[in-house]
């Protein structure tokens, strides 16, 4: 018997389709900002975050809604918000 294959991404998309990213980062002022730079980049569009600071106000949740037209674009997004300096995880 073979081990049943974990569906990737890009099998369960169909694409253009609402794509939300949560991006966890450092609660600074210009989090939601950054956030939305990067999007508007790959997926311009007008994007209103929604953010929520954690219990200790450490942190924040950045939420954003795209509509996603590939696969590629899914990943780089992924990727390009990773890499902003006070981001710690990209949901």
């Amino acid at each position: 018997m073979q081990p049943q294959e974990q569906p990737k991404l890009k099998d369960l998309l169909e694409f253009p389709c609402k794509f939300t990213y949560k991006v966890m980062g450092y609660n600074k002022p210009e989090l939601p900002d950054r956030v939305v730079e990067v999007i508007q980049r790959h997926a311009p569009g007008d994007y209103s975050p929604v953010v929520k600071p954690s219990g200790k106000g450490t942190y924040s949740a950045v939420s954003v809604s795209i509509t996603a037209t590939s696969i590629e674009q899914v990943e780089t997004l992924y990727k390009e918000l990773g890499e902003i300096d006070i981001v710690r995880v990209v949901l």
